[in-house]
């Protein structure tokens, strides 16, 4: 399986961003999809995730903000990111997991293929 992000770009604060996962390969025993996010010297966190039957969990951060959705039929994971602020500005990675998806964030250990990741910036 390989995993492919694309949408990244740079808005000012307010705006609104779209990006986009493809997945390639045998896709069908994955269960749980998510979106990661990395800044400059911070920890990879988790952003949201949906489950194969389109459960959806998302960091607190976000909640409200952005909305992470799949179109199966496409293999294709997004995340609609609304009313951006600068301190979402990172590196953001689309991954793939075996596990099933939980009521909480999977961990990036459970994560099995990750993408090279697409750059987002936001300027206040």
């Amino acid at each position: 399986v390989q995993v492919a992000e694309s949408g990244g770009g740079s808005v000012e604060a307010g705006g609104s961003l779209r990006l986009s996962c493809a997945a390639f390969g045998y896709t069908y025993s994955i269960d749980c999809m998510g979106w990661f996010r990395q800044a400059p010297g911070k920890d990879r966190e988790g952003v949201a995730q949906i489950g194969i039957h389109g459960s959806t969990k998302y960091a607190d951060s976000v909640t409200g903000r952005f909305t992470i959705s799949q179109d199966n039929a496409k293999n294709t994971l997004y995340l609609q990111m609304n009313r951006l602020k600068p301190e979402d500005t990172a590196m953001y990675y689309c991954a793939a997991a075996y596990a099933r998806c939980k009521s909480t964030l999977l961990p990036t250990g459970d994560y099995v293929y990750w993408g090279q990741g697409t750059q987002v910036t936001v300027s206040s």
